[in-house]
């Protein structure tokens, strides 16, 4: 988590709590059925928290919350914005944690920022007997023409990106679910949330005004009131520690 994309955040932290996209209630139903066990009263780590839309959720669905975030910039956005939810200062390699004190830990979009070689053994160390860990990625859903389209052009723009790869848990087994879900937004709020994204945050404004400025004119030609309706399947695998 503490890679030069995984830095850019920070700077960014305003702009990644407004756009970023929430989570289903779907998707908290589905953890609690693959962990065999409810989110109420649960003691739970959520790991490279950012700004708190996961931690958030899993607040309101009565579970006992502590965040985990390395970054400054991320950590004083969740802080403003979750003043009743502690955020400690650590990552998913070296976990600021007890042993055993954890019923589940949870990453949102935020598991491939770490070393499994290294937060796999963390997360056993820090959940208790029967707890759980789960991870899930919240993703445009390219089943849908015209997202499918937009991916393919991001592609192009960026060509390999090198994000690390997400689903290496280093031996656990995992159950894996997909949550579909959608959201309708303005055109500008939908921009925003892809300019929030690590690889635009480390390749200057210029150029992502660049792409962001030809997005909007060939998305006007589709929804020419401004509003788009994003689609997402979210990926999730929970694992038994």
């Amino acid at each position: 988590m503490t890679t030069p994309r995984a830095r850019s955040f920070d700077a960014a932290a305003a702009l990644y709590h407004a756009h970023r996209p929430g989570y289903p209630g779907a998707l908290f139903d589905a953890v609690e059925e693959l962990a065999g066990r409810p989110l109420r009263g649960a003691r739970v780590a959520d790991v490279g928290a950012g700004t708190g839309i996961a931690s958030a959720l899993l607040d309101a669905r009565g579970a006992r919350v502590v965040a985990v975030e390395p970054g400054d910039g991320m950590a004083a956005e969740f802080r403003r914005a979750h003043p009743a939810i502690p955020v400690v200062r650590g990552d998913g390699n070296r976990l600021p944690l007890a042993s055993g004190s954890v019923d589940f830990l949870t990453y949102a979009q935020a598991w491939h920022w770490t070393d499994p070689a290294r937060s796999v053994p963390e997360a056993r160390r820090v959940l208790r007997p029967g707890g759980a860990l789960a991870l899930w990625w919240n993703d445009l859903d390219t089943t849908v023409p015209w997202i499918a389209e937009q991916d393919r052009r991001l592609r192009d723009f960026f060509g390999a990106v090198g994000v690390p790869a997400r689903e290496s848990l280093e031996g656990l087994e995992a159950v894996t679910r997909e949550v579909s879900w959608s959201r309708r937004i303005p055109l500008e709020a939908h921009l925003a949330n892809h300019a929030s994204h690590s690889a635009f945050l480390v390749l200057g404004a210029s150029r992502t005004r660049e792409f962001m400025d030809a997005e909007r004119a060939r998305l006007l030609a589709l929804f020419p009131d401004g509003v788009v309706e994003e689609a997402y399947a979210v990926t999730l695998h929970v694992a038994a520690c």
